[in-house]
């Protein structure tokens, strides 16, 4: 996801290696999609923690204790087998004297007040302001990242700012926020600390939601979807060639991971980043279309986002609008009722129409919502139900 002007995700890929300077309140962005971010954090890297630190640290929810002090992390699908005093692949949590800790628990790189379409989360109460914590690291090596400055950083290479789960809910308050994300880096990683940051919101009467990349096992992610109204999932693509060649990962687990949310009825988006020559084809497109109709519903929301180049693909370029176009068109050809183009501004895929008579409900400039005719969250004019959250 990128676009420079309206897109967090860019501006934090613009800002390289002082992607970890002050980060107040930003001068000269657009003021239709202006992000601000809160607190100022300080540069250079973070020592390890040493054995007093260590002390205070969060022991991990979901591991299994092993012989010879070894543990297993039973948090993602990669299900890592750890030593004492090394991390999983996520590098984020550590095998201390035989239990599993996380390393970022209560440490945020960042706080980012956006619209919550940022996200992107279109069919829940559009237009509010969404306050979205992150921390460091991944557990995908994705080659098109453009957060890789927090995402490719292990706790070591980045300098937090400490808050509790109630300050962060306090904050949200405080700012006028409606609801708290979990983004920019993969929230899976930091699985205890979003799941305490979700209780307390949901206490505080904010709406709670996560952008992941779908690599959660079964278990945490059922708990954790107690306590959330929405799901954004990057469905990087429709073919496992591309999740092991481009994210170092497999696709069925992701797979498994949308139809979960589906069936803890919890608000679910889709989003996939369409690449030149790596998924771009209408054929894919095609299968990937038909298989969300087919298992999760004609009613969840699609968003195919236009690629610039980034990270390790630099050679590759920008997404031609006609490619996205012509996916868009076969996706809703194949039954899928709200599709949207993304990181093109303008394009009138941002709005969302009435799948039943067409109607234009919301309507949107990028991310900014300059209309809504949604009459208790269905359709103004020939009354359908519409797919989301639109109260709190």
């Amino acid at each position: 996801m990128h676009n420079r002007s309206t897109n967090r995700r860019e501006f934090l890929r613009l800002l390289g290696a002082g992607a970890f300077m002050s980060l107040g309140c930003l001068q000269g962005l657009n003021a239709l999609n202006a992000s601000t971010c809160i607190p100022a954090l300080t540069t250079g890297p973070s020592p390890k923690p040493d054995k007093m630190d260590r002390d205070s640290l969060k022991e991990a929810m979901y591991y299994t204790t092993l012989e010879r002090n070894r543990v297993r992390c039973d948090l993602c699908y990669r299900r890592c087998v750890i030593a004492e005093n090394r991390t999983g692949f996520c590098r984020v949590r550590e095998n201390i004297n035989g239990q599993l800790y996380s390393l970022v628990y209560g440490n945020a790189s960042g706080l980012q007040i956006d619209p919550v379409e940022m996200e992107p989360m279109y069919h829940m109460l559009p237009g509010h302001s969404n306050l979205c914590v992150y921390t460091a690291s991944c557990n995908f090596r994705c080659k098109h990242c453009h957060n890789w400055h927090i995402s490719q950083r292990g706790p070591s290479g980045i300098s937090p700012r400490s808050y509790s789960a109630l300050e962060i809910a306090d904050i949200a308050k405080r700012r006028g926020c409606k609801s708290i994300s979990h983004s920019i880096n993969e929230p899976t990683v930091f699985y205890e600390y979003m799941y305490d940051i979700a209780k307390a919101a949901r206490e505080e009467g904010l709406l709670t939601l996560f952008h992941t990349n779908g690599y959660i096992s079964p278990e945490p992610l059922r708990d954790v979807l107690k306590y959330m109204n929405g799901v954004t999932v990057d469905l990087k693509a429709f073919c496992d060639d591309f999740y092991r060649d481009i994210s170092s990962a497999n696709l069925e687990p992701v797979l498994d991971t949308l139809k979960i949310i589906r069936q803890e009825n919890v608000h679910l988006e889709i989003v996939t980043l369409i690449i030149p020559t790596l998924n771009d084809s209408i054929e894919e497109t095609d299968k990937m279309s038909k298989w969300i109709v087919k298992n999760i519903g004609r009613d969840v929301p699609l968003h195919l986002n236009r690629f610039s180049p980034t990270y390790q693909l630099t050679s590759l370029p920008p997404t031609p609008l006609s490619t996205l176009e012509a996916a868009a068109g076969k996706a809703r050809q194949n039954g899928l009722h709200y599709v949207y183009i993304g990181n093109v501004p303008g394009h009138d895929s941002y709005s969302t129409y009435c799948p039943e008579c067409g109607k234009l409900l919301v309507s949107r400039t990028h991310y900014s919502v300059t209309g809504n005719e949604l009459k208790d969250g269905r359709c103004g004019s020939c009354g359908k139900e519409i797919y989301g959250v639109w109260k709190l």
